[in-house]
């Protein structure tokens, strides 16, 4: 249910978009960002780290684009949000030497250090890979092009990395064997 909501404001931006404009759809995403927050606050009592990240970039780079009716503002946005996240992997992997994908997951599942070093180091390149593509998309390509990258291009990406870390940590993951034998 939380994912489901996480989606709520995107889709509300695309429509609003479609419908008006970047700055009807920045308002539109800010207000539902908002509104998804508090919901998420209600059912859950408490919002994650990156959901505060997220309402904060979204409020301060949503203002500044309707204040300066300058649309880099919120295109500029996914990219300091997915380097915020490729950053805090990165940080947590060769500075406190904690990767934060074991911390985040390491209770569903059981892998050898080094896989989860692989995939945090992984999926920290894959934020800052998008973050950098978000930026030549976002300043080099129309801004209707930018929007669909947004919602789609960046959706299938995180869908297809999803799957190939699967992939990947799926010949770790202990077997029906090896689990009867514990």
């Amino acid at each position: 249910m939380k994912q489901l909501l996480d989606f709520i404001p995107l889709i509300i931006f695309f429509t609003v978009y479609k419908l008006h404009d970047i700055y009807a759809a920045t308002g539109a995403l800010m207000a539902t960002t908002l509104l998804q927050m508090i919901v998420v606050w209600v059912m859950y009592k408490k919002l994650e780290r990156s959901h505060w990240i997220t309402l904060v970039l979204v409020l301060g780079f949503g203002a500044m684009t309707l204040f300066f009716h300058n649309e880099a503002f919120i295109k500029w946005k996914v990219t300091v949000l997915y380097a915020a996240f490729g950053s805090a992997l990165w940080i947590s992997q060769f500075l406190f030497r904690k990767p934060l994908i074991k911390k985040m997951l390491g209770k569903e599942m059981s892998l050898p250090d080094a896989v989860w070093n692989r995939i945090n180091f992984s999926w920290g390149l894959f934020f800052w890979m998008v973050g950098a593509l978000n930026v030549y998309i976002a300043f080099y390509l129309p801004t209707e092009i930018w929007v669909d990258f947004k919602v789609f291009g960046v959706l299938g990406l995180m869908l297809v990395s999803t799957l190939l870390t699967g992939i990947y940590i799926y010949r770790y993951l202990p077997t029906n064997n090896q689990q009867d034998k514990e």
